[in-house]
């Protein structure tokens, strides 16, 4: 149990992306069903998802149940995708989310239910009266009410909403922040700076007045440490809550702008359960019934579940009421999601064959300049994002992303883990791309293991000659290590050699430029050619800074 004793929002942020709950949920469900949750299957917990998986993570006894609890009793309990109590068992929720059917929908309908307070957030006697509201209805409310919102303002305003009462004030206060930036005679870094600070002050003006600045992390007491952990948590909360919301496929994201908006094909589904769905938290102390609610996964109604509503919705999509009216609700939304992903697919074969013909190059670039810029809402999706769009354009390989798009082609997050970024085909061998936003020595911690772990597993799924491409803005020298000697070993659980090229991202955007210029078409032994000479460099160079000197040389005069 969770007390609330925070005077702003909060969203879990673990894990960020919820489709990182699913694999998680799994490994509980399958190795602790009908234990008892305590010190010890925590523990065995991180254990089991340490093996075979893209997992961090090591230390005392203490530190490996405290992941565990962070990684089961935020997202996927107060969430109701799981129970803990008396035992380990999976919702129904928790099993249709698993499932990996209607995963939008399922997640909706939890968001939708999430409450504070709740029997699994209760409230001090100093702090009755703050909380009073379901976090991301209301956020919902805000998107629809102001056309859009942005990250800065959710932030600073919407983090504040911590009472559907105080909603209109809110509004007010987003809508004023607006007409001041107007007027700014300062940059808007520095206005939103000010204002950010302000906000923060007035919050918590009491602790300032009596003197509590001291934070958990520090033992500094100065006001300034104070507003800026303060505003930190509010930026942390902030992007967990884009990312779940961003996840429910009701909204689209604006990377430049760093703001959401209601999908116009979703608009009708967002006004049906801002008016239908209730606004006050309910059975705040009976966590018998609450749960009961929770876990119930027909709740709460959307527009879909209303036959009549659903007939409408797959007949203009699909274009007929041909073979509708006998299906069942269930046949209909299956039907309803067939045609979505179809939709889906030949948006993305359109995209495919604008990039071949090299009709995105200009904005390909483009989004390569922001990401450098740091311009980007969400840089680490976009940079694998346009990798995928420049390696379909830059050669003949069939070019598959480990993406998830929503209804627009668009990228939403990166799905579930343990496989490469992308995967391309070029007939008679393979290649992984991995790309990553980290550098220094975190980059190696983080990406070096993996990377040929994701090789190794693409050899065996495609039993022939695979390759891998690493792209960073900046390559570390424990992973030019790292690569390096894994050119020159044999070792049977990566399927011998690993022949893995790491390039820095200007590197690579040079590749991509030869290849617009040339007045030929790329062809695969071109790109195979890179991945051999960088095996034979590696037999022969004195260490692993000249092989790299070689092959950087190699990648930018590849054609």
């Amino acid at each position: 149990m969770a007390y609330l004793k925070s005077k702003t929002l909060f969203f879990t942020t673990s894990p960020r992306t919820p489709l990182k709950m699913i694999p998680e949920i799994e490994v509980l469900e399958k190795h602790f069903k009908g234990k008892v949750w305590n010190v010890d299957t925590q523990i065995e917990f991180i254990k089991r998802l340490s093996e075979g998986k893209d997992f961090k993570g090591e230390g005392s006894a203490k530190e490996m149940a405290f992941s565990a609890r962070d990684r089961i009793n935020r997202a996927p309990k107060a969430l109701g995708f799981v129970d803990l109590k008396p035992i380990i068992n999976l919702t129904q929720p928790g099993k249709q989310f698993i499932s990996g059917k209607r995963t939008e929908e399922i997640l909706l309908r939890q968001l939708l239910k999430f409450q504070l307070p709740s029997p699994y957030h209760k409230v001090p006697e100093q702090f009755e009266g703050i909380f009073g509201v379901k976090p991301y209805l209301e956020i919902f409310r805000l998107i629809y009410e102001l056309g859009t919102i942005s990250f800065d303002e959710l932030m600073i305003f919407g983090m504040q909403l911590t009472h559907y009462s105080k909603f209109e004030e809110i509004a007010d206060g987003i809508r004023q922040f607006r007409r001041m930036k107007l007027y700014a005679k300062s940059s808007y870094k520095v206005f939103r700076g000010e204002y950010l600070n302000r906000e923060v002050e007035k919050i918590y003006q009491d602790d300032i007045r009596e003197g509590n600045t001291q934070t958990r992390e520090s033992q500094d007491k100065s006001l300034d440490k104070f507003i800026k952990t303060k505003s930190r948590n509010l930026r942390d909360y902030t992007d967990a809550c884009f990312r779940y919301l961003r996840a429910t496929g009701m909204v689209e994201i604006s990377q430049r702008g760093h703001s959401l908006s209601i999908m116009p094909e979703k608009k009708k589904e967002v006004e049906f359960f801002l008016n239908h769905v209730d606004r006050n938290p309910i059975y705040v102390d009976e966590e018998e019934k609450y749960k009961e609610y929770l876990f119930d996964a027909s709740l709460p109604v959307l527009f879909s579940d209303d036959r009549v509503r659903l007939l409408k919705q797959v007949s203009e999509v699909v274009g007929s009421l041909e073979d509708l009216t006998e299906k069942t609700t269930e046949q209909l939304k299956d039907k309803l999601e067939e045609a979505v992903q179809n939709k889906k697919t030949t948006i993305l074969k359109q995209q495919v064959m604008d990039l071949k013909t090299y009709k995105e190059y200009n904005d390909v670039m483009t989004i390569f300049t922001d990401i450098k810029s740091d311009s980007l809402y969400d840089a680490p999706l976009m940079l694998e994002w346009n990798t995928w769009r420049a390696m379909t354009m830059l050669d003949g390989g069939n070019v598959k992303a480990n993406l998830k798009w929503d209804d627009r082609g668009q990228p939403m997050s990166t799905a579930q883990g343990n496989m490469a970024d992308i995967i391309c085909d070029y007939g008679d061998f393979g290649l992984a791309v991995e790309v990553t936003m980290q550098c220094g020595q975190r980059q190696y911690e983080m990406e070096g293991e993996p990377v040929s772990r994701h090789l190794a597993k693409l050899k065996k799924e495609i039993g022939k000659e695979a390759y891998c491409l690493f792209i960073a803005p900046k390559i570390n020298e424990s992973c030019i290590a790292y690569f390096y000697a894994l050119h020159t070993m044999n070792i049977a659980f990566y399927g011998g050699q690993s022949i893995i090229v790491p390039v820095e991202l200007d590197v690579f955007i040079n590749m991509v430029e030869q290849s617009y210029r040339a007045d030929y078409v790329p062809d695969s032994a071109q790109v195979k050619n890179i991945f051999e000479y960088s095996l034979q460099q590696a037999k022969i160079a004195k260490d692993e800074n000249e092989w790299y000197a070689k092959i950087k040389d190699k990648v930018l005069n590849w054609l």
